[in-house]
């Protein structure tokens, strides 16, 4: 038996990270991993703006990147199901739609 495990490096400073991050500006969707420190400091530095901002639904981006009612995709858990199941994947950043498609219909 052979086990694969994915640990996620934060973007910015190299250490292990504790989730990935999505947000989309100017209409470029982006998705960062950070550790819960920088992950703070990101929330915190767009609080002022998310304070006051709209909420956009529907109609943009694609469909398996969308958010779900219980908070949205997890990426690690994609990441090992892909790897257990013979695709290739990141180790880190954006995770092909494709393979987070075929992950939504086998969970």
């Amino acid at each position: 038996m052979q086990k694969t495990i994915v640990v996620l490096s934060d973007d910015l400073d190299g250490s292990e990270a504790s989730e990935t991050i999505t947000f989309a500006l100017d209409g470029a969707e982006y998705e960062i991993d950070l550790n819960e420190s920088n992950a703070a400091e990101l929330r915190e530095a767009l609080e002022r703006f998310t304070q006051v901002a709209r909420k956009t639904s529907g109609g943009r981006g694609r469909p398996a990147a969308r958010k779900s009612a219980g908070g949205g995709i997890d990426t690690k858990a994609v990441r090992l199901w892909a790897i257990d199941n013979g695709f290739q994947v990141n180790t880190r950043g954006r995770i092909q739609s494709d393979i987070i498609e075929k992950y939504q219909a086998a969970n």
